[in-house]
């Protein structure tokens, strides 16, 4: 797939399931990933990998966290199987550093753009990928399983494998209408 037909032909794929993506597949997404606008060169992120037990460890801190929240039943239950919705789900958590030129928004604006590209590699090697947030990303106790402190950030969880079925594509937005001149 040409470089201009994926970036206008992205989309979410929420329905995942096995094959997972291979380690080779991986090792792309994640150089793609580290491969992002990075001002003064400071890597402001962190991909922790979630697959097989990890996902399991973390549908766990998800229980916590709702468990902590006063959810019941079926919602808590739930939360458990959140992970369990693609083989792997990379979390993905900016890591800040102080610089007298680089400020925070900066900083995890980078940690995103790590999101994208690496659903755009996923995407180009024929896997399916969601970029999904939510509570659990600003969560206290997920922050605190995932050693998230002070301004760091959890910009989002990275759902990957094989899509279940043909996603069709989101019809075409005219960028141009986005324009506003100055």
């Amino acid at each position: 797939m040409d470089a201009l037909t994926l970036l206008t032909t992205r989309h979410s794929t929420p329905r995942l399931t096995f094959p997972a993506p291979t380690p080779q597949q991986l090792d792309v997404i994640f150089d793609a990933g580290a491969r992002v606008p990075d001002h003064a060169g400071l890597t402001p992120w962190e991909f922790i990998l979630a697959q097989e037990e990890g996902l399991n460890r973390l549908g766990e801190i998800f229980f916590d966290a709702a468990q902590a929240r006063g959810e019941q039943g079926e919602a808590l239950a739930r939360a458990r199987l959140l992970p369990t919705r693609a083989p792997v789900v990379v979390i993905v958590v900016s890591r800040l550093s102080e610089h007298p030129k680089v400020p925070a928004m900066e900083q995890h604006l980078s940690a995103g753009c790590a999101v994208m590209a690496m659903q755009m590699a996923a995407q180009a090697q024929g896997l399916g990928g969601i970029w999904r947030t939510g509570s659990y990303a600003t969560d206290p106790v997920v922050r605190r399983a995932l050693n998230v402190d002070g301004e760091d950030q959890i910009v989002g969880f990275l759902y990957l494998g094989t899509p279940v079925s043909k996603v069709t594509p989101k019809r075409a937005l005219d960028g141009a209408r986005f324009v506003k001149l100055l």
